[in-house]
């Protein structure tokens, strides 16, 4: 299923969720109630042999600018997952 975003401007904040192409989605923001509107992600394609597209974009700058550009952005927006991301370890008892 593929991951879609959304941005709500006025708060910067994106939303990240995963929904089938005809299931209803997010409206409006958390935060503020206002109108969010959908972000244009490119496909992942991988023509490089790049084990992910992060790896790709990021493989012809230096590290040091690499985390000076992911500090910048996330200066700018605040992301958040829509239900929250399911986070836990293969190695809990309770599953």
């Amino acid at each position: 299923m593929p991951i879609y975003e959304y941005a709500c401007d006025p708060c910067k904040i994106i939303y990240r969720t995963k929904h089938g192409i005809n299931d209803p989605r997010p409206d409006t923001c958390r935060e503020c109630k206002g109108e969010l509107r959908k972000l244009m992600a490119a496909p992942s394609l991988n023509t490089k042999r790049f084990t992910s597209p992060t790896q790709e974009k990021y493989s012809k700058i230096s590290i040091s600018d690499e985390i000076a550009m992911e500090k910048d952005l996330q200066k700018v927006y605040k992301t958040i997952w829509v239900p929250p991301e399911v986070k836990h370890s293969p190695w809990d008892d309770d599953h």
